[in-house]
């Protein structure tokens, strides 16, 4: 399939303008999740908690998207994605605006408030974003666009260490309130542009036969694809934010020679960087390679390179955790397409707002990671290795899930 016929709808329009539009939020959210991993070691430093504890950083903003995903979801479908975007930028720009006070209070507990509403924020935007571009073009296409999209998404991964890594982690440190004011009122300001844009709403197939699970108004939790997506998603989040929140410690343990800002510009440069150019190859990729091949290759290197990380030490385990990220690049945007192939019609909507709120998997494994690793980060990666290998399972027996008319259309 040609790239313009991946954003040309079954009407015949071309989407590729909106697509593009839609797709600078997904570095808006990317910056935002890839400076916690900066935060997690300038709490630990400055305010002298313990591993577990700066986790909460994490926790907090995951935490915002168990609890605002459904009602974002009832926000886009009574008002659209317009509504959801604009609402996610409101909440993201306020939390952000919020660290202003906070860098004068000092306070752990406020920061996590701050967290928590832009968590809130990141929600609405990601619940509307992510399958607002999976509709905008050929469904059989949705898993490259999603992968494209997600290309931006993994420039703001690198930003964010080099940017938290030179303004908080950087000589003289403190250093907390000056990227988020900057990148409050940016995100403001976008939210202002949104609101004099009318963004168009293609059609979403309800053209699944009425005795199946995808059939509009029926269950989608009968829809194994979705239901197991559901977990594996869950689980792609939690291994990602937990080895994101302890890169950095984990990397100054493994050579200490290295400072945290040193750390945190290798996170930028040699992880998320792979991270990148992983998620531009796998739009690519997915037109020579199915999704659910592609992500077992993934899983069972990114669990391969846990166990490395673990055994080895020095440069060669920080060598090992850095690749990862190339295997992980592609994981969130293809399950996430992967759980939504057998939905139709307005379930998509309802089934999107489930597959976010299963993003509170990245409240958890921090947690966990921090307690195993408080004495030896290496120990804490047990966590992440456990979910890779789950994840792998979920890949490997894709097809077997599917609803058999639906692989015989795809024949």
């Amino acid at each position: 399939m040609s790239r313009g016929g991946m954003f040309r709808g079954a009407d015949g329009r071309s989407y590729a303008a909106v697509f593009a539009l839609v797709a600078s939020l997904f570095f808006l959210w990317g910056v935002a999740h890839s400076i916690l991993d900066v935060l997690n070691k300038h709490f630990q430093d400055v305010l002298v908690i313990s591993k577990a504890r700066s986790a909460l950083v994490q926790a907090m903003v995951y935490g915002g998207y168990f609890l605002m995903a459904l009602p974002a979801g009832r926000i886009i479908r009574r008002w659209g994605y317009r509504a959801g975007i604009i609402t996610g930028l409101l909440l993201y720009g306020i939390g952000a605006l919020l660290f202003i006070p906070g860098g004068k209070m000092m306070s752990f507990p406020f920061f996590l408030l701050c967290l928590f509403v832009i968590g809130c924020g990141l929600t609405c935007l990601e619940t509307s974003a992510n399958p607002y571009v999976t509709v905008l073009g050929d469904k059989r296409s949705a898993a490259g666009r999603l992968n494209l999209a997600q290309a931006l998404n993994a420039l703001g991964w690198v930003v964010g260490p080099m940017l938290g890594g030179l303004l908080i982690l950087g000589d003289g440190g403190g250093g907390i309130t000056l990227p988020y004011a900057v990148i409050g009122c940016v995100v403001i300001v976008l939210g202002a542009v949104f609101t004099r844009l009318r963004l168009p709403s293609p059609e979403e197939s309800d053209d699944a036969p009425a005795d199946t699970p995808a059939a509009p108004g029926s269950s989608i939790w009968g829809v194994r694809t979705f239901r197991y997506g559901v977990v594996s998603l869950m689980l792609y989040v939690a291994a990602q934010t937990g080895i994101n929140s302890f890169f950095i410690n984990y990397v100054i343990e493994a050579d200490t020679s290295l400072s945290p800002s040193q750390a945190a510009v290798m996170l930028s440069v040699g992880g998320m960087g792979l991270f990148m150019v992983g998620r531009m190859a796998g739009s690519f990729i997915l037109k020579a390679v199915s999704p659910s091949r592609l992500m077992a290759a993934c899983s069972v290197g990114a669990a391969a390179c846990m166990v490395l990380a673990m055994s080895l030490h020095g440069t060669a385990g920080i060598v090992a955790l850095c690749i990862t990220y190339a295997f992980e690049s592609v994981m969130f945007p293809t399950i996430f397409s992967m759980s939504l192939t057998d939905i139709s019609g307005s379930n998509t909507k309802t089934a999107s707002s489930y597959l976010v709120m299963s993003i509170v998997g990245g409240a958890v494994a921090p947690v966990l990671m921090g307690l195993l690793g408080e004495n030896d980060m290496s120990r804490g990666f047990l966590v992440p290795l456990a979910c890779f290998i789950v994840i792998a399972a979920y890949a490997m027996s894709y097809k077997r899930l599917r609803p058999k008319h639906q692989m015989t259309q795809r024949r």
